[in-house]
């Protein structure tokens, strides 16, 4: 077996220990499932001892994106025995880009384009926000949402596929689930089986947000870790072809599923606020992570999160102060989401088409870390941000 089959191998015997003891799991998506399933590991310190000689193998044989891989893995299995790293450098790490944010005239900035977003469409900005965005956005009943999701996807699979290159089919299966967690849509799977699962607890099922995540979730990760899928079935690829969410592909997939609107429907409106929105939404949300790391007084972080967002209600403030404070999986996960919308937002905005056409290509086919981003276009920004002090 190469170095790249032992790697995913370990990670996925590590996945079905994690998994049987009802633990987040290590493999998020398998592009290249095996016929036989390996044995869960022994315990975690099993998957310390594999991943260390992995690490060293991947250093002696001078393959240093191996190496950096196996390194996230490592860096989040020893926080989950209980080592706790600096931000930064859990991220680094893990993620493959700083936790070091934004200057307050970019955030800013954001917050003017999202209000000016949603006020056009008549909504003002202020306690009642959210709330008002979600009567105009047309509520759906939950029964309705797989059938809608399915009838968007057809209808901008077309125009998704033009700017990706994606050329593969793919497998939906679709799930409704109740269960106390922070996400409100989850995608995995299997070579080109891909399923979608629907938190009921947290989705707002409107017709602006199925179009919205039918992009984000369906023509977005069901389409491009399919299209990986494909890839590695019909070539010898050198890439690890399991996804982590704790791994560095994670700010390219969830950056470009969160910006996809902004590509493929950039003439949608009301998509396309939620869009603004959500970008100020996530700057504000690594303001909380860099603070509630930092030591910054839980008040103080309330505080700044009531002024930054005048509708979000205190069980939203909580969690995401626990969620990026204490759990040692979301720690890392959560920081891909700024780092990666703020990214590919700008890429949108600011890039040559040229580049945009790149970079789209270029991450449909293979999984790209931020480093990656960053040498396919020089010119853009910082991932995970330049500093709050940059000028």
């Amino acid at each position: 077996m190469t170095l790249r089959d032992d790697i995913e191998t370990t990670l996925r015997a590590w996945d079905a220990y994690e998994r049987a003891r009802g633990c987040p799991p290590i493999v998020d998506y398998d592009c290249a499932p095996p016929e036989t399933a390996p044995a869960p590991l022994a315990h975690r310190l099993d998957a310390h001892d594999r991943l260390t000689d992995l690490h060293r193998r991947a250093t002696d044989e001078g393959k240093p994106r191996y190496a950096e891989r196996v390194g996230a893995h490592l860096a989040y299995l020893h926080a989950l025995l209980g080592e706790r790293q600096p931000l930064d450098a859990y991220v680094r790490a893990t993620q493959g880009c700083g936790a070091t944010g934004w200057p307050d005239e970019h955030i800013t900035d954001c917050r003017n384009r999202a209000i000016a977003a949603v006020e056009r469409l008549g909504v003002r900005w202020g306690p009642d926000t959210a709330r008002d965005l979600d009567r105009l956005e047309g509520p759906v009943a939950e029964d309705k949402v797989a059938g809608m999701m399915r009838a968007a996807a057809a209808d901008l699979e077309p125009a998704v596929r033009r700017l990706t290159g994606a050329t593969t089919d793919y497998t939906l299966t679709i799930e409704s689930v109740d269960l106390d967690a922070y996400w409100s849509y989850w995608l995995d799977g299997a070579g080109t089986n891909v399923r979608l699962r629907l938190n009921r607890r947290q989705a707002r099922f409107t017709e602006v947000r199925i179009r919205q995540f039918t992009l984000h979730e369906i023509l977005g990760h069901a389409l491009q870790t399919a299209n990986w899928a494909t890839v590695a079935a019909t070539s010898d690829v050198d890439w690890i072809r399991v996804t982590a969410v704790h791994a560095q592909q994670q700010v390219l997939l969830e950056g470009l599923a969160q910006a996809l609107p902004l590509f493929a429907v950039s003439d949608d409106e009301a998509v396309n606020a939620r869009v603004r929105l959500d970008h100020y939404l996530q700057l504000v949300r690594a303001e909380l992570h860099l603070a509630i790391n930092a030591g910054t007084s839980v008040a103080d972080c309330v505080a700044h999160a009531r002024a930054r967002v005048p509708y979000w209600p205190d069980d939203t403030i909580a969690d995401a102060l626990t969620d990026r404070g204490a759990d040692p999986l979301l720690r890392s996960y959560l920081w891909s989401y700024p780092a990666g919308i703020d990214w590919f937002t700008t890429l949108a905005d600011t890039a040559t088409p040229e580049a945009i056409s790149t970079v789209l290509h270029t991450s449909y086919r293979q999984p790209l870390t931020p480093t990656d981003l960053a040498e396919l276009w020089p010119t853009g920004p910082i991932p995970g941000g330049p500093g709050k002090q940059a000028a």
